[in-house]
């Protein structure tokens, strides 16, 4: 599986999607990481390992203590995948917004 996939299916989950956002604040313990989840601390972990297989987080071990912190490279090659179909859509809304203008133009003049 490539590094791209494995990275769209670990976000795939809301779950994991939240815990990278909380990354994004910077690092933090495994322990705090998994409190505000209504879940148990063995269940956060299985999603940190399947963030960790897709190269998205980084785990750091002191003494008894692991911390986690965000990859941004996994991140930086999704975004880049759909920056693509950004412009395809931008393109075609835009197209879109040509044609009902000019709609409305025709319905304009034939009110009068």
């Amino acid at each position: 599986m490539s590094s791209l996939d494995l990275a769209f299916a670990a976000l795939s989950d809301p779950t994991r999607r939240r815990i990278v956002a909380r990354l994004t604040r910077g690092e933090i313990r495994v322990t705090d990481l998994a409190q505000p989840f209504a879940m148990s601390l063995n269940a956060v972990s299985k999603h940190v390992k399947t963030l960790e297989r897709a190269g998205l987080v980084r785990r750091t071990r002191i003494g008894r203590e692991h911390y986690l912190r965000l990859r941004a490279q996994p991140l930086r090659q999704v975004q880049d995948w759909v920056s693509q179909y950004e412009r395809f859509w931008n393109q075609r809304l835009d197209a879109l917004g040509e044609f009902l203008d000019q709609q409305k133009e025709t319905d304009d003049e034939g009110s009068q």
